[in-house]
């Protein structure tokens, strides 16, 4: 246990005093350690929310027994759940057997293409689950997601008044705790609790990971604020989850605002290469690290712990690599995923449809390739449309079915999100992250100007190099080197 920091005590203090705080804890500062001390000696009664059950219950052990660790579904389970009890229970089915009894039986027609029952139950499915991760008091269109391939804003208009009033079907079909014909999950009665504005009995309130909170939790939080001391500690930099709901609550909040600064899981070289990608964030924190820990960076080193990588795709092209060169390895989430993608390919390519909701409008594999390759909207698509070319379904399917559980792997893959949390002793960055593209523009001396780093991108990057704790190999990182707008490298890489 090392001794408390300067910003440790200052938090503990401002927490005594009774201070509504945000606390912005860089990578490895120790957040969950600060909060135990801010606690240790709090006669009052508080919760800890966490953002999984695994951290709640490492948690438990951690705090003092006046903090009761948990999550928020776990409140809302014990407050009215367990009311849905029977229905969390019920089997699995299909979504358009579901679609078939809110009276989705017909193909519809928008545009050029014809939308199956199946896809629109599907869509209707996940139109919930945004709902569900929102602070609205009802579905509404904007919670219907884009379809790919569907372009043009009037086509979607089309597709969002067909959907809305079989979502609005669904969510009060899920309301009923006796009977129901939606298959009903725990996000579903997380937003029936939030829907009553709860009270959490409490005197103050810990919330976890606060950067990536979704709207619905962050509205039961900020509720609790005329009663009880509010507390969120998290990391700016590390919001990489805004594309699916999720937002900071950090900057925003009216409270105290602290920081911790000191990294406990690495060096100052690694340090000061999260700094320059802190800085393209925008966020105001920078980070010491312990003179203690030698992290080197980019020098020879042996066979990496973890392989991070932008996309799965890049995370596809680095099992099939580690595989060939006879090394047991792990995918962080497993490899349903990618078998999904690769089973839906593999239809389109011998003539059939697919079901898989992002390729489920492409009648053949040719469409999708003429569409990543010509289309913008379609780009992202274009890394995929490459892997299956190059190595075929079938060696994609093998790869996937060859995967090791990750305590008996060499070495583990993960997309940079999916590691998010995580460390590992050297880590390796992939070769799928890219530098912005050129402006078109060359400076004076005649060479292309680089376009501006995408703040999404340098929080990934931040999250991605800072899981190493030993060594970290840069890979396809290092091209902030080059770039105008970012602080010069050490001057001497890897020295301490």
């Amino acid at each position: 246990m090392h001794e408390s920091t300067d910003e440790q005590i200052a938090a503990i203090e401002a927490f005594h005093d009774g201070q509504h705080l945000a606390i912005q804890a860089g990578a490895g500062t120790g957040k969950t350690t600060t909060l135990s001390l801010l606690t240790a000696n709090a006669r009052r009664r508080g919760r800890y929310l966490a953002y999984n059950r695994a951290t709640a219950t490492d948690a438990t052990a951690r705090f003092p027994a006046t903090v009761t660790c948990t999550t928020a579904h776990s409140l809302a389970y014990r407050a009215l759940g367990h009311r849905y009890r029977h229905r969390l229970n019920a089997p699995r089915r299909p979504a358009w057997k579901t679609g078939q009894d809110l009276g989705i039986t017909a193909t519809v027609r928008i545009g050029p293409h014809d939308i199956t029952p199946h896809t629109l139950s599907h869509t209707v499915a996940r139109t919930i689950t945004r709902f569900c991760h929102s602070a609205d008091p009802a579905p509404t269109r904007h919670h219907i997601p884009a379809l790919r391939g569907l372009n043009g804003p009037e086509f979607h208009a089309e597709f969002a008044h067909i959907i809305l009033p079989f979502a609005l079907q669904a969510w009060k079909d899920l309301q009923d705790p006796d009977q129901g014909r939606v298959r009903f999950d725990h996000d579903h009665y997380l937003k029936i609790w939030a829907l009553t504005r709860p009270h959490i009995g409490c005197d103050f309130l810990l919330l976890d990971e606060a950067q990536d909170t979704n709207p619905v939790v962050e509205q039961v939080f900020l509720h609790q604020k005329d009663h009880a001391q509010l507390v969120m500690v998290g990391d700016s930099a590390q919001a990489i989850y805004g594309w699916r709901g999720a937002r900071d609550v950090m900057t925003g909040f009216d409270g105290t605002q602290l920081a911790l600064s000191r990294s406990f899981r690495f060096g100052p070289a690694l340090a000061h290469e999260a700094n320059r990608w802190l800085t393209a964030t925008g966020t105001e924190l920078r980070l010491t690290g312990s003179d203690t820990i030698p992290t080197t960076l980019d020098t020879a080193t042996t066979t990496p712990n973890a392989v991070l990588c932008r996309t799965n795709v890049g995370a596809m092209t680095e099992i099939l690599n580690l595989l060939g060169a006879g090394h047991r390895t792990a995918l962080v989430g497993g490899g349903n995923p990618l078998r999904a993608l690769a089973l839906a390919a593999r239809d389109l390519k011998d003539g059939r449809a697919t079901t898989h909701p992002e390729l489920v409008l492409f009648p053949t594999w040719g469409a999708v390739q003429d569409y990543a390759a010509h289309d913008p909207s379609g780009s992202d698509l274009q890394a995929l449309v490459d892997l299956i070319d190059r190595h075929g379904t079938d060696q994609i399917l093998d790869a996937v079915g060859r995967l090791h559980d990750e305590s008996r792997a060499q070495v583990t893959v993960s997309t940079a999100h999916k590691a998010k949390g995580r460390e590992w002793p050297n880590v390796k960055i992939a070769e799928d992250f890219h530098p912005p593209k050129d402006t078109g523009s060359p400076d004076g001396n005649g060479n292309p100007v680089p376009g501006p780093i995408d703040i999404a991108e340098a929080r990934l990057a931040y999250v991605a190099i800072t899981r190493a704790r030993r060594h970290l190999n840069r890979g396809s990182l290092a091209w902030i080197d080059d770039h105008p707008d970012a602080p010069p490298p050490q001057a001497q890489p890897g020295n301490q």
